[in-house]
């Protein structure tokens, strides 16, 4: 008797050792490694970054994967690279961006180039941070019209994600604020620095023509009666080629799209908006937040002599300002050979290394 209670002790024993699995060792984490972002020698130093986001090269690499991730939108067709195409420098040809189901955007999509140096974003500022700013085209519906939460469980299914997100912010659980820091990563490393006019700038007298160097001066110079000049580069300065603030650049006596004002809700920001870089631009056309204008030569035009001086909220920058030495004149009077200096010099702000940049460009399968 006594034997067979030990057999069957045995036996339960043996029994309780079957059912309980051994739990394989988690992978051990990894540190993700710093990124080594090159600034540029004529560039601005880089502003300060969020302390909670750092770049990586694990983190970039995950925010490369999500920007060309189709399930981030409800229909799995549109993602950020759907609207924002490398080899236009980031934007899609069109005057306004479509989304999901073919829904039509009442702007056009602005250039993700350089964005590391930019304080506001979107046409209106409706953001302050790439973080932020990630989340608008993933919910908003004409765009890829998906909550946040929505496109974070389908990624949790893609067994690729879970090994990246692990890498990039040691656990193989997929966050709303990881994916929103991933895509801020890889936004934040597309610069663009290799243009003509960058070589120019650095040093390189050969970079630009006689004729160029002629429009660069002009795009530069404020006239005043004396000085011809464009009056570009009030607005369009530096390097970066932006001032980083809004304006009413009088498009329009009673603006349709109200643009910052929309955000504020004061009267003395109707009409405003994002001034854009121009760098990249003979490949952004469209122009402005409506892709009215088809050619840089339309936009010159529209500053020389077609510019609504009434329209509420003007910018002062583009009053009095003429090249009529009478000063009789209220558009700028440049000549057909100065607009079209203007225009040469503008395309000398192409960089070709960077719409072919592969750090840039959808990942491999």
């Amino acid at each position: 008797m006594r034997a067979t209670f030990v057999g069957l002790g045995l036996l339960l024993g043996l029994a309780s050792c079957q059912q309980t699995p051994v739990e394989p060792d988690a992978p051990a984490v990894t540190p993700p490694t710093a990124y080594n972002l090159a600034i540029p020698s004529n560039f601005p130093p880089a502003p300060a970054q969020p302390a909670d986001n750092a770049l990586t090269v694990e983190g970039v690499a995950l925010g490369r994967q999500l920007f060309y991730e189709t399930a981030l939108s409800v229909s799995s067709t549109v993602s950020c690279g759907s609207c924002h195409r490398q080899e236009l420098a980031f934007t899609d040809g069109r005057a306004h961006a479509v989304g999901v189901n073919q829904a039509v955007s009442a702007r056009s999509s602005m250039s993700l180039a350089n964005l590391l140096w930019e304080p506001r974003l979107t046409w209106d500022g409706a953001a302050s941070t790439l973080e932020a700013q990630a989340r608008i085209p993933i919910e908003k519906p004409v765009e890829m019209h998906q909550s946040l939460a929505a496109g974070v469980a389908r990624l949790q299914q893609l067994p690729l994600y879970q090994d990246l997100f692990r890498k990039a912010f040691g656990s193989s659980t997929i966050t709303e604020a990881n994916t929103l820091k991933a895509l801020a990563q890889f936004e934040r490393t597309l610069i663009s620095s290799n243009s003509r006019f960058d070589r120019f700038r650095r040093g390189d007298r050969t970079a630009l023509s006689a004729y160029e160097q002629q429009g660069l001066v002009l795009f530069s110079t404020h006239p005043n009666g004396t000085l011809r000049g464009g009056n570009c580069g009030d607005c369009h300065s530096g390097d970066l080629q932006t001032n980083h603030t809004f304006s009413n650049n009088g498009l329009d006596v009673s603006p349709a799209d109200l643009g910052l004002g929309a955000l504020t809700g004061l009267p003395t920001d109707n009409g405003k908006f994002r001034v854009p870089s121009l760098r990249n631009i003979a490949l952004t056309a469209p122009y402005m937040h409506d892709g009215r204008f088809t050619t840089l030569e339309q936009v010159v035009d529209h500053y020389n002599e077609h510019v609504a001086l009434n329209s509420p909220n003007i910018d002062p920058l583009l009053l009095n300002t003429t090249n009529d030495p009478r000063q009789q004149s209220f558009t700028l009077d440049l000549t057909a050979d100065e607009k079209a200096k203007i225009v040469a010099f503008m395309r000398t702000l192409t960089d070709s290394t960077f719409i072919k940049d592969p750090r840039f460009s959808r990942p491999q399968p």
